[in-house]
């Protein structure tokens, strides 16, 4: 889909020619819900077999959310690494909002004739956008669900995010970029899980290498991150990674149904934080559950989550 002529942003920047890739699938006149997931998610949600998309063990026929019910639309963000407009190489970028992602995706549901979406599923920066969604285009969605997103960051997020920030544009100065967002996405997986997945996981004992030691959490991490760097651009990383931070919602404006779904052990987004989110919202309610997986259970607990997400396409949990 083309943009026509300059999209106005958020924070006061504008775009010409900006493309947004996005994918439909499902049965045909079925109801359309979009999933949305954090900033390295793109449009293949799901595909025949799992792991075809981002979050094929949680979308898919038969699955928690279940696409022999519902057609599922996706797209990739603005800013970010996919086909969408983003920032590539070193030109400047401007500053992204989660309202400016949910304006494309208007954008995109008007472009495909959708009058009204069934729901919205966003985890993660996608939970972010669902709300913005919802506080400005309340009569085009009928429900949200918001998996690990409050109204707006806390500070101890933006602390580690910012330092991930700092490393990027400093490996970038000394033309290392690919290697500063593989170590960024280092420090970033270690805040997605929770000391006790670690605990279990990386207790045994470092080698030793030219004379230094490497330990088994090391060595996960920086093979995530190197990963990662091979798939992903860095000026992507910096424009997703401060549009998380910059996200702020009107509480006071979401007066379409909200389903909010937080992990006790998320060290990114608290208990705390989803409680103080739904306590101000009219129309919520909210799921706790448990999982050493931390912010990440989105992509791992697709049984927890069944019981929500079935509610959506009118399945049995």
């Amino acid at each position: 889909m083309e943009v026509p002529g300059e999209l106005a942003l958020h924070h006061g920047g504008r775009l010409a020619g900006v493309h947004v890739a996005w994918r439909l699938e499902g049965p045909a006149g079925a109801p359309v819900v979009t999933a949305l997931g954090g900033i390295s998610a793109h449009r293949r949600v799901y595909g025949e077999n799992a792991g075809d998309g981002w979050w094929s063990d949680v979308v898919g026929p038969g699955r928690a959310l279940d696409a022999s019910r519902v057609r599922i639309l996706s797209f990739d963000y603005l800013g970010g690494s996919g086909e969408t407009t983003g920032p590539r190489g070193d030109e400047t970028f401007p500053h992204v909002s989660s309202y400016d992602q949910a304006g494309l995706l208007l954008r995109l549901v008007n472009h495909l004739g959708i009058a009204a979406l069934h729901a919205i599923v966003g985890a993660s920066y996608g939970g972010m956008v669902a709300l913005a969604f919802a506080e400005q285009y309340p009569e085009r969605v009928a429900e949200i669900v918001v998996v690990s997103a409050a109204d707006r960051t806390h500070p101890m997020a933006t602390a580690w995010r910012s330092v991930q920030r700092r490393v990027l544009r400093f490996a970038a100065d000394c033309g290392r970029g690919a290697e500063g967002v593989a170590i960024a996405r280092a420090l970033a997986m270690s805040t997605y899980r929770s000391p006790e997945e670690f605990a279990a996981r990386f207790s045994g004992a470092p080698r030793l290498d030219a004379g230094a030691a490497v330990f088994p959490v090391e060595e996960y991490l920086f093979a995530r991150g190197a990963d990662y760097a091979a798939r992903h651009h860095a000026g992507a990383f910096l424009c997703l990674s401060e549009s998380i931070d910059l996200h702020q919602v009107d509480t006071g404006r979401i007066f379409v149904p909200v389903t909010a779904v937080a992990v006790r052990e998320d060290q990114l987004v608290p208990l705390a934080d989803m409680r103080r989110l739904v306590a101000r919202l009219p129309q919520a309610k909210l799921h706790e559950i448990s999982s050493v997986y931390g912010h990440d259970a989105f992509l791992k607990e697709a049984a927890q989550l069944k019981p929500v997400l079935a509610a959506i396409t009118g399945s049995t949990p």
